[in-house]
């Protein structure tokens, strides 16, 4: 009995030796495996791939679009193997999953040489397109159909053409193709192949093919040439709209061709004649020529004096009168000017032009009209820390000084007297037309105050003042005859040798005080009064006449054997 059992297998056991059978037979589920058409039924192709049973796949999975393919009986066939048995008792087979299968090994071989694959759109999707490689589908992004955007994909659909692939992804089943690497590199080709025919210097026809703020580029005839604003013509070109269209046939000449990076450089100016060839001759200095404003800047403007010559009129050679103006009005552009040349360099193509040299100067005429000493009625066109500025006739402006506004007031105080629009009436002190300068002098249209006997009055004189006016900083007083006082001002810091003594407020108005001439100003009229500095004198004369502290004498022994002297 126990022999028995022992050759007598279980279940388990018939399971596990057809499990090794399977894994001895090349047959396994999972591969691409060969079989024979034994029957066609209806939609249905019978194929025997050399299991116990057969195994049955749609005829439609024998179909590629664009190719007419048929199968007959005994045709071999590679089918992809997915179940060696089904519930039926059938083998499971697929057509499609075997040509998935032997496409993503083509392609993978196509991927890792980078070479193009052959392939056909076939559908549109989210970002782009489908594309068939010959029973897997690839993904076409809309950005790598063509090297510029398409805005019809029909005629490229359904149409067999080369693809590169960009990405694979096994596991998930996605590869990324692109045509337009495709075209990039055979428009690389061409191109390498149509620079080595152009030569620097040579004249081609072109067409413009698109216009940017810089330039241009042509279309040399499958190579893309860039025009640049500055080579289209010897004028100013502020925009190349301004000279050329999208179409338009032009000449143009290779001026410089970069092996590279193979740019090409094209010029239209370089076919003409260089204007300024000719400008030093006929732009001499000193001759006028009329001209049109071409362009305005803070620092000038510039003047076109004939087509690719240009000159600039500096803001300073404008107007002989008109300073600190913006170019911008005074001219404008398109404006037609009359203008003197100044200076050319022809090495740095540049002229210097003048505008107010065509009009007569009227500084060379003022002083003729208003000389020294004359009264003339302008109007206050600023007020400034240091006087004002008067404007006169023919827009020319002359300054009064703080010190020539009054005679009986400090600069200051008289300053707050005038304001801008204010008609004064002034008197020519000075005129210097090479500097453009006058000096104005509105007091000197008054009577001066000072009275002819003040005028002995010196520094160092000793004066006895009468104090009109006590301010915090200092005393105003006046000296001399009753019925021609003069004015003056004792600072606080000059009422007292002695710092505590220093105060205003000490006096009162109506007192006699003596002091000391330190200051005339004969122009201002002004003179520096100190009863610090008088004090300092006296001192030291007292000491020169009646003996030094340092022998044991006092200084009130001195100063009193000084005043019983006197």
């Amino acid at each position: 009995m126990m022999m028995e059992d022992s050759f007598n297998p279980s279940t388990d056991d018939f399971a596990a030796m057809f499990e090794a059978s399977v894994e001895a037979s090349p047959m396994r589920e999972g591969k691409v495996v060969e079989g024979i058409v034994t029957a066609i039924e209806k939609d249905f192709a019978v194929i025997d791939v050399g299991l116990k049973t057969e195994g049955r796949v749609e005829m439609r999975e024998f179909y590629e679009p664009g190719k007419e393919e048929t199968i007959s009986v005994g045709d071999t066939v590679e089918v992809y193997l997915e179940r060696i048995e089904n519930a039926l008792g059938q083998a499971v087979l697929s057509r499609d999953k075997a040509r998935r299968e032997e496409s993503w090994v083509k392609m993978s071989a196509f991927y890792e040489k980078e070479e193009p694959v052959k392939g056909t759109i076939v559908g549109r999707v989210k970002g782009g397109f489908t594309v068939d490689l010959g029973g897997i589908n690839a993904f076409l992004p809309g950005s790598q159909v063509d090297i510029r955007p398409v805005r019809d994909i029909g005629p490229l659909m359904n149409t067999e053409q080369p693809f590169q692939i960009l990405k694979m992804d096994r596991a998930r089943g996605n590869i990324v193709v692109s045509r337009r690497a495709i075209l990039e590199e055979s428009r690389a080709e061409q191109r390498a192949e149509l620079v080595s025919q152009l030569q620097e210097g040579e004249v081609r026809e072109g067409v413009v093919k698109n216009i940017t703020d810089y330039g241009a580029f042509v279309d040399l005839g499958g190579i893309d040439g860039l025009l640049h604003v500055t080579d289209m013509s010897w004028r100013r070109v502020s925009h190349p709209s301004q000279v050329l269209n999208v179409g338009d046939t032009v000449q143009v000449k290779v001026i410089r061709i970069n092996p590279e990076t193979q740019r090409i450089s094209l010029g239209m100016k370089q076919l003409q004649e260089d204007p300024w060839n000719a400008a030093a001759a006929k732009y001499v200095p000193g001759t006028r020529h009329t001209g049109r404003v071409t362009n305005i800047a803070d620092y000038g403007a510039f003047i076109e004096l004939e087509e690719g010559v240009e000159g600039l009129v500096h803001v300073s050679e404008m107007s002989w009168t008109k300073k600190n103006v913006h170019p911008g009005k005074i001219v404008s552009t398109s404006q037609e000017v009359e203008v003197e040349v100044l200076d050319v360099d022809q090495e740095k193509r540049r002229i210097s032009l003048g505008l107010k040299q065509v009009e007569s100067n009227p500084w060379d005429t003022f002083t003729d009209r208003f000389p020294v000493g004359s009264t003339i009625t302008g109007e206050v066109k600023s007020v400034t820390e240091f006087g004002l500025f008067i404007g006169l006739e023919d827009d020319i402006d002359g300054m009064a000084h703080l010190s020539d506004l009054s005679w009986e007031k400090s600069g200051e105080e008289a300053l707050k007297d005038y304001n801008k629009g204010d008609t004064v009436e002034a008197k020519i002190l000075e005129v210097d037309v090479e500097k453009e300068r006058i000096s104005l002098g509105i007091k000197q249209v008054g009577r001066d105050t000072m009275p002819a006997g003040a005028k002995t009055f010196g520094k160092n004189d000793v004066v006895t003042c009468t104090v009109t006016n006590v301010q915090p900083a200092g005393l105003d007083v006046t000296f001399g005859e009753d019925d021609a006082p003069v004015s003056a001002f004792i600072r606080k810091g000059d009422l007292s040798r002695d710092r505590s003594e220093q105060r205003p407020e000490r006096f009162a108005v109506g007192d006699k005080v003596d002091a000391l001439i330190t200051r005339v100003d004969r122009k201002t009229r002004q003179y520096g009064l100190s009863i610090k500095a008088l004090e300092i004198r006296s001192e030291k004369e007292a000491v020169a006449q009646y003996g030094s502290s340092d022998s044991g004498a006092s200084l009130g022994d001195i100063l009193g054997a000084a005043l019983k002297g006197e």
